[in-house]
């Protein structure tokens, strides 16, 4: 792996990260480190930033979010290495329904490079996994929902059907409601993750999910893997939903290399 962009510095007592080579966990987890909050600007109305939200997704050459249902024939070993880097960073894995039950999500699991350090900054070994659905169709016999390191979060409306919500907390999940309606408000997740202290925001898609959290205005990075490879076919793009008025100017921040493999970070620009 070697760094593109920004172009890297070289010293003497360090490798340069322009070298290609494998990179040790703590070098991503610097590369990937989020924000310190205090440092960006107001958001709208003054209102000062509540948490950074992420995403991470992987595309193929010709926009493919995925080959024959699933990401992971997208994926190669360096982009696991920084999925779990990211999951590792997180406070929360922000993902929808749909995407859990195509991609048979589980538990995240605690990495020994991590725990340490989540535990000197006061958080639980991993992050949590936080489950966006209206209808809460949902196995909540599933080790998501029954054997969390912490518990798995089911964010959802006020309106959401009662005997899911009931079947979701016998289950052990935590039950965070972020909409007036049946849905969520994209804003209020944010919102209401951080108000349990989640600030560190990860999303996994899917892609409509994406395309609400755009909409909102609130996607505030996205790291996108693009894969060498065409997969042509009918697969959907990485971001899904109605065309914003005025498309979001993103500005790039990071590009790392691997085996042909772009790992690139973009952050949304604010005026």
């Amino acid at each position: 792996m070697r760094r593109l962009f920004p172009l890297p510095t070289e010293t003497p007592a360090e490798p340069s990260s322009g070298e290609d080579r494998e990179w040790g966990l703590d070098e991503l987890a610097d590369a990937y480190a989020y924000p310190d909050l205090s440092d960006l600007p107001a958001g709208p109305g003054g209102r000062p930033a509540a948490a950074w939200l992420r995403a991470n997704m992987v595309s193929s050459l010709d926009g493919a979010a995925h080959h024959d249902g699933r990401s992971q024939q997208l994926s190669s070993a360096a982009d696991m290495r920084i999925f779990g880097v990211l999951r590792g960073l997180a406070d929360a894995v922000v993902v929808g329904a749909e995407t859990v039950r195509r991609e048979g999500y589980r538990p995240a699991r605690a990495r020994e490079a991590f725990v340490a350090r989540r535990a000197a900054q006061g958080r639980p070994p991993v992050a949590a996994i936080a489950v966006v659905s209206a209808s809460l169709d949902l196995d909540f016999s599933l080790p998501l929902f029954t054997e969390p390191l912490v518990p798995t979060l089911v964010v959802t409306g006020a309106q959401a059907p009662a005997d899911r919500l009931a079947a979701a907390r016998r289950a052990g999940a935590e039950v965070v409601l972020a909409g007036e309606g049946a849905g969520v408000d994209p804003e209020r997740v944010v919102a209401a993750l951080a108000e349990r202290g989640l600030t560190r925001l990860l999303s996994e898609g899917g892609p409509k999910l994406l395309g609400q959290f755009a909409a909102a205005g609130v996607l505030d990075e996205l790291c996108l893997s693009l894969a060498p490879l065409i997969a042509a076919g009918d697969a959907e793009r990485i971001v899904k939903g109605p065309a914003l008025v005025e498309p979001e100017r993103f500005t790039l921040f990071s590009v790392l290399e691997d085996a042909g493999f772009l790992f690139t970070s973009y952050r949304r620009t604010r005026q």
